[in-house]
């Protein structure tokens, strides 16, 4: 097998690259040392494309894109770059052209969408109280603690970009389902994951932090990946 390519790991809304944390420590240990976590404005898909697209430029050689939740839908805008070899999608929003994160969870809700909560300067927050329980109900309570107080919340237009040209109708796909996702309705993830014709579909038994929670299975996704691009 050739050299493990580089990865990019783009995170979603309310959380930042450290989302990554246990995967990255998980991707190193395996031998990935070309590791790279965006950290996203989350001020417009645009925004955030356009961030992940300069590091992906940063990088020398093939690059493997990965993205949580909303970063799905970056990835998606992002991938088209030429050393872009694959992407892998983890509880991830992967729209079609002119379609939007917002539009997708409307048409099918998850369960806790009623606890995202606007304030007045437009941003959308996850309720602390009910954290735990929408973002990542496998995690212990400490963990989700931090991670409630430390959200990065989305500007709520966001929600509504649409993609434009997306990647994965011209490159190699994996997809990660949460069977327990309260973020983004399992059965979202797997039409979005089917209308892509991944190379491999993985169902896990997890909530919407998958990454967090069950970063050994994500890694071996991400893994499955790079070895079929290196091959």
């Amino acid at each position: 097998m050739s050299e493990k390519p580089a990865v990019v790991l783009v995170h979603g809304f309310w959380g930042g690259a450290a989302h990554w944390s246990k995967v990255i420590v998980e991707l190193h240990r395996r031998g990935f040392t070309d590791l790279h976590a965006v950290e996203n404005p989350l001020t417009s898909l645009a925004d955030d494309a356009e961030r992940t697209r300069k590091m992906v430029r940063q990088v020398d050689g093939p690059v493997l894109l990965a993205g949580h939740s909303y970063g799905g839908a970056v990835i998606t805008e992002a991938g088209d770059l030429p050393n872009v070899a694959g992407l892998v999608y983890i509880a991830a929003f992967a729209p079609d052209a002119g379609e939007s994160p917002g539009q997708i969870s409307q048409e099918l809700p998850p369960a806790a969408f009623e606890n995202i909560a606007p304030d007045s300067d437009g941003y959308l927050w996850l309720k602390q109280d009910t954290f735990h329980e929408s973002f990542c109900q496998d995690l212990d309570a400490d963990e989700a603690l931090v991670m409630a107080v430390t959200q990065k919340a989305p500007l709520g237009s966001t929600f509504g970009d649409n993609v434009t040209s997306p990647a994965w109708k011209k490159k190699p796909v994996w997809y990660q389902v949460s069977a327990q996702d309260r973020m983004i309705h399992p059965d979202n993830e797997r039409r979005m994951a089917q209308r892509m014709n991944p190379r491999k579909i993985v169902e896990l038994d997890a909530g919407h932090a998958s990454l967090a929670s069950q970063p050994g299975p994500v890694a071996d996704l991400i893994e499955t990946a790079a070895d079929e691009l290196g091959s």
